[in-house]
């Protein structure tokens, strides 16, 4: 069985994420989401949140498995017996990061190999930050994550402005 593992914080998961872990079912067996934490982020969502939102956010996707990590990827490779780490890119922004975290991970697990996805056109601009704070502006974020998602959102927000909206 082919494995490919998705990394990252997906705070919020969006539907750029769950383009890329679908068209990822067309190339790998299996797609093991890795719900991430990233000391460097103030994650709007906890790690269990994330990754519930995920499986409810996949849910129809059978090649889908969602775990929480915390450690390094080449840990989670092992753990997991994936084949490879899956990247999405938006823009050549992202590449320079990407590439750098790629030649790491082989630097540390020499077998570690790394898959880039490039977006649909639809999702190409869409990121959770960008998402976090069109919402926190009141603005609609809707159309960039799934509904569950959107409904979790909605609840985080009002519960953060002591429900008085």
């Amino acid at each position: 069985m082919k494995t490919v593992l998705y990394p990252g914080s997906f705070d919020p998961f969006t539907n750029g994420h769950r383009d890329l872990v679908a068209r990822a079912g067309l190339l790998f067996d299996q797609v093991i989401v890795a719900v991430a934490v990233n000391s460097e982020k103030s994650p709007m969502f906890t790690l269990e949140e994330r990754k519930e939102l995920i499986e409810k956010s996949c849910a129809d996707l059978p090649h889908v498995k969602v775990v929480a990590f915390r450690g390094l990827v080449v840990d989670a490779i092992e753990k997991y017996n994936a084949q490879a780490v899956l990247r999405g890119l938006r823009a050549f922004s992202d590449f320079e990061y990407e590439l750098q975290m790629a030649l790491m991970n082989r630097s540390l697990r020499r077998e570690c190999e790394t898959i880039f996805m490039m977006p649909t056109l639809e999702n190409s601009y869409v990121a959770s930050r960008l998402v976090k704070e069109v919402a926190a502006l009141k603005g609609n974020y809707r159309q960039y994550v799934p509904e569950v998602v959107a409904e979790a959102i909605e609840a985080k927000l009002a519960e953060r402005r002591g429900g008085n909206d």
